[in-house]
């Protein structure tokens, strides 16, 4: 799928690909394109696109780079939570003041950028406003699934603080926080390769006044996003090792009580094997009240030993 927009006085205005030969375009979102799209846009711009199995395989130290009067990126962009918090690598080329930006799958990101480019706060001028933007919409979606962490991990608190936490319930808080774990590194990730592609940028000498202010202002918030990931790592940890801790408490209960029965089970045991040992006078044989006393005496030698568990509140 081909999206294209052009410039009308300083705002991003989408048009359909007929029409590039009357309108510039500025940037041409490219999504999971067909042989006849990624013909269409060899012939139309001089460019060839940037194949899926070329965006997996290049090395990271080998992201970004100039050839040929054309600009490369790769960048990674974060998927919402429902796709399992995934990574999507997006190309990004700009060549002829045309930014291509090409990825597998449809992102939040570009969606939202796209359905709030005719109200963009700033006039563009060229294509590398429009790569700014996308990065710095970029880090405000990542802030946005750093917000929904921190309440996906308070209402997981208000579980671990309880009173009473159950087996069940902490395999259900474990799973939570794992799967929030799983997202804060994703972003962690994610911030530090927007922060490599703005400096790159920086460093190009590419980039306009405005456009290297919009870059510092960038990096500031991935460097306080940074301390919100670190903290966020340590509530993790602590819920993580509160968590375990409780299912150790629920788990020493169980062999207490095990212990306490065992201890307290012993006496009558051994009154009972004393008892079926083969004597020449047996009290059950021999005494009219054997079988009585020794059921009276296998009681008190159970509840003598309870009583005293329970006075040093070993049961409780």
């Amino acid at each position: 799928m081909l999206i294209i927009f052009t410039l009308d006085q300083g705002r991003l205005v989408q048009i359909r690909p007929q029409e590039t030969v009357a309108h510039q375009p500025i940037w041409v979102d490219v999504i999971a394109p067909s042989e006849a799209e990624r013909q269409w846009v060899n012939q139309t711009f001089a460019l060839a696109l940037p194949q899926p199995e070329h965006l997996r395989d290049i090395e990271a130290s080998a992201r970004f780079y100039e050839e040929r009067g054309e600009l490369h990126l790769r960048s990674d962009f974060l998927l919402g939570k429902e796709s399992g918090s995934r990574s999507v690598i997006v190309a990004f080329v700009i060549a002829h003041n045309v930014l291509f930006s090409v990825h597998d799958e449809d992102l939040p990101v570009f969606k939202l950028f796209r359905q709030n480019a005719a109200g963009h706060p700033e006039p563009i001028e060229n294509s590398l406003d429009v790569l700014v933007d996308l990065y710095g919409s970029d880090i405000e979606f990542s802030a946005d699934a750093l917000e929904d962490i921190y309440a996906d991990l308070g209402s997981v608190s208000s579980t671990v603080l309880k009173p009473a936490l159950g087996d069940k319930k902490a395999a259900v808080v474990l799973a939570k926080v794992a799967q929030s774990e799983h997202l804060n590194g994703r972003i962690r990730r994610n911030l530090m390769d927007t922060r490599r592609a703005i400096s790159f940028l920086m460093r190009s000498g590419l980039l306009k006044t405005h456009q290297l202010e919009e870059a510092r202002q960038a990096m500031q918030d991935i460097d306080s996003l940074d301390g919100h990931t670190a903290f966020l790592f340590d509530k993790i940890n602590f819920l993580m090792n509160t968590t375990v801790g409780f299912i150790s408490i629920n788990q020493n209960k169980i062999v207490r009580l095990f212990s306490v029965a065992s201890v307290g089970l012993l006496p009558p045991t051994l009154i009972a094997s004393i008892y079926g040992m083969n004597f020449k006078s047996m009290p059950e044989l021999d005494w009219q009240y054997g079988y009585l006393f020794a059921l009276i005496l296998m009681v008190a030698s159970v509840a003598i030993p309870f009583w005293i568990f329970h006075r040093k509140g070993w049961l409780k």
